[in-house]
């Protein structure tokens, strides 16, 4: 299944017209279930927390996440589209430490 398409660039331009963290949030409550809220809030975690070197055993601990999430969210980490990446950076100066 082709995963970019006309539906999901006009998705991302949708999410590229977020001004706030409140907008965000609404938007991606209504996009999403709160299930996957919470499973992309923990990939997201996961993320970064392979980023700083934490093993995949804390990173369970920590997040509930699969072996195999983790080993997913490691191979885009690693060799996907920078995009995990980018916004680790990107965001570096305005994070708490996890």
């Amino acid at each position: 299944m082709q995963w970019n398409t006309k539906q999901t660039n006009e998705l991302f331009m949708a999410i590229l017209q977020l001004k706030t963290t409140d907008e965000a949030r609404r938007f991606f409550r209504d996009l999403l279930t709160e299930d996957e809220l919470i499973e992309f809030g923990n990939r997201w975690l996961a993320a970064r927390l392979l980023a700083k070197g934490v093993s995949y055993t804390k990173i369970q601990d920590r997040t509930r996440l699969s072996s195999t999430t983790i080993a997913r969210v490691s191979k885009w980490l690693n060799k996907g589209m920078d995009g995990y990446k980018l916004m680790i950076a990107r965001l570096s100066h305005h994070t708490k430490p996890l």
